[in-house]
């Protein structure tokens, strides 16, 4: 990839979510600067919900954003963003990236669901998000990749995410896309085609005891068990729309694993590179 270009804008935003003795949840930190901004949102029951808005469009080549979100026990925290991100070219060039870091206390809960993010053409975009949950604490995570705006190509787009789960990896995997990535990206093995990409990483105590089939409930739809105790849907669709509902429908359709069908290994999955 192509080096950073250190006039890009930098931009930091930060969640910290606590509970607040009264059955709600307070949020003691919520500061943003540069180009993103933190909205609080009107809330359901003991759910805090905050929206990310960007204040201009990006990130550019050479841009670095990064938001930091902390869930403290017992607080319950809902994310999202008001529009699609989209990775665009900066005037110099360069790689930017986005860095998103969350921990979340024993009995917090997040729900991390931002809009898609959609790679343009010329663009050259490195996104890490890693997740730090003690045990006792859940987990919903939604990440969606759009390959181009209508009728036109991608950019360079490398996408990794990390879950740990009281300190042990419990999925460590890499997206590589765009036409000039290693072979294969858009094969059959990873998108066969498809313009769209995504990823539901459900973490929920209860799976311990009751633990999720491995699935195939749809087209393009594949749910995995993973060690944690942690649940990976993939799906891969022609359009955004398309892969949204897909992901939406993903954890109605989960079904216990019954003696014969156990969970898969305690193991990792290890880091994947397309």
């Amino acid at each position: 990839m192509g080096g950073v270009n250190t006039a890009g804008v930098r931009a930091e935003a930060e969640i910290r979510a606590r509970a607040d003795g009264r059955g709600g949840t307070a949020l003691p930190v919520l500061e943003s600067r540069g180009p993103l901004a933190l909205r609080r949102t009107r809330g359901s029951g003991a759910t805090a919900h905050v929206m990310l808005v960007g204040a201009m469009s990006g990130p550019h080549g050479g841009d670095h954003f990064t938001v930091r979100a902390g869930v403290g026990a017992d607080a319950r925290l809902r994310v999202g963003s008001a529009a699609a991100t989209l990775a665009l070219p900066g005037q110099h060039g360069g790689q930017a990236r986005q860095d998103v870091r969350i921990s979340v206390a024993a009995g917090g809960e997040l729900h991390w669901l931002p809009e898609p993010l959609i790679s343009v053409t010329g663009s050259e975009l490195a996104v890490h998000t890693h997740v730090d949950l003690e045990p006792g604490a859940r987990l919903v995570l939604r990440e969606e990749l759009v390959l181009g705006r209508t009728g036109e190509d991608p950019g360079r787009l490398t996408s990794r995410l990390t879950v740990r789960v009281d300190g042990r990896p419990v999925l460590d995997q890499e997206l590589e896309l765009d036409p000039g990535a290693p072979n294969g990206w858009d094969g059959p093995a990873v998108l066969g085609g498809h313009r769209a990409v995504g990823q539901l990483v459900v973490v929920d105590p209860e799976f311990t005891d009751k633990p999720v089939a491995p699935d195939v409930p749809a087209d393009g739809l594949a749910v995995l068990p993973l060690a944690g105790p942690a649940v990976l849907v993939s799906a891969v669709a022609p359009d955004a729309l398309t892969l949204r509902r897909l992901l939406d429908r993903a954890p109605a359709s989960f079904t216990p694993a019954s003696p014969a069908t156990p969970a898969s290994p305690a193991t990792p999955a290890s880091p994947a590179s397309a």
